[in-house]
């Protein structure tokens, strides 16, 4: 099969129709053979129903409902599982992403041999104030902390060898920033396409200023699991290990000192007066706290299990 198309949605019921039938004009047009996987997450309007109506016109429909919103990383993740093409491409169901640039991305991919393209919508339609200029912002601090170079983290359409979806775990909120978890992964040929924008036809984002704030520290988790998520001591027990040095260190100084002053019979105060003495204290509690911190986060990478993030309540067209 050549191409999962994977569409994440949620509460999209007047913009399916229309995007149904754009994607199947570009598969008949490129004889492509595909499936088109939508993956309801817990939507409350006819989205479900509608789905089910092309499933039963077409068998390469298929469907994913969650129970409940979940989140578009949940989203994604089980369409991952479920997706049997050479190349996924993955594309919003709100008709801003436009299926006619499947074919050069997976182009880049098949022949390009890229293991993974995204989409950067240079010209957009958004607000400025309100979507563009903290758009370029989260860009750029994304760009300088992972090193991955793209222009459009946030940008839905994207395209990705089969064997990259299978090998990444997206959870939380790190839809994101899928191209920085496939390079951690190994995946080192990250290519970049200029996409058509279209302004919303249908409805309201779904995503408001928060996902930008969501988004900043979802990079700084991403940034530490990427150096520290299989090595937590390195950090923490290093950490922990030079206060708590410099802590007794201090503490020993100050013990010393007023031993040297007593055996002199130089004037001397308690140490419990000397503040330096509550800093040493501190430092050396605050040190055995980060390296106990490094060392249960050992223990829990070792004992983990992996949990079941969301429900499915239906799925069609599956075998």
């Amino acid at each position: 099969m050549n191409l999962s198309i994977l569409i994440p949605l949620l509460n999209e019921e007047e913009s399916l129709s229309e995007l149904y039938n754009w994607i199947i004009k570009v598969m008949q047009s490129h004889n492509y053979t595909y499936e088109i996987i939508f993956l309801d997450d817990g939507s409350t309007d006819n989205s479900w129903t509608i789905i089910e109506g092309f499933a039963v016109e077409n068998s390469n429909v298929k469907g994913v409902r969650f129970m409940k919103n979940f989140g578009k990383s949940q989203a994604l993740h089980a369409g991952f599982a479920k997706a049997q093409g050479d190349v996924i491409i993955t594309m919003d169901a709100d008709l801003q992403d436009s299926p006619e640039e499947i074919p050069g991305l997976y182009d880049m991919i098949t022949n390009g041999k890229y293991d993974l393209v995204s989409g950067w919508k240079k010209k957009r339609y958004d607000s400025v104030v309100a979507k563009n200029l903290p758009s370029k912002l989260f860009n750029w601090a994304a760009r300088k902390t992972s090193g991955v170079e793209l222009n459009d983290f946030n940008c839905g359409l994207k395209a990705y060898k089969n064997i990259v979806v299978k090998n990444i775990e997206v959870s939380g909120e790190m839809h994101r920033y899928i191209p920085v978890l496939a390079k951690n992964a190994g995946f080192g040929k990250i290519g970049e396409k200029v996409v058509q924008h279209q302004a919303r036809k249908y409805g309201e984002t779904k995503f408001g200023m928060e996902r930008f704030i969501n988004g900043f520290l979802d990079l700084i988790t991403i940034w530490f699991l990427s150096r520290f998520g299989k090595r937590p001591m390195h950090l923490f027990g290093a950490m922990g290990s030079l206060m708590f040095i410099i802590g007794f260190l201090l503490a020993g100084y100050i013990g010393v000192s007023k031993l040297y002053h007593m055996y002199t019979d130089m004037r001397y105060s308690l140490v419990t007066n000397n503040p330096w003495f509550f800093i040493a204290l501190t430092t050396m509690i605050l040190g055995t706290q980060l390296f106990l911190a490094g060392f249960l986060g050992e223990i829990i990478l070792r004992t983990k299990n992996n949990e079941e993030r969301y429900k499915v309540s239906s799925e069609v067209n599956f075998l």
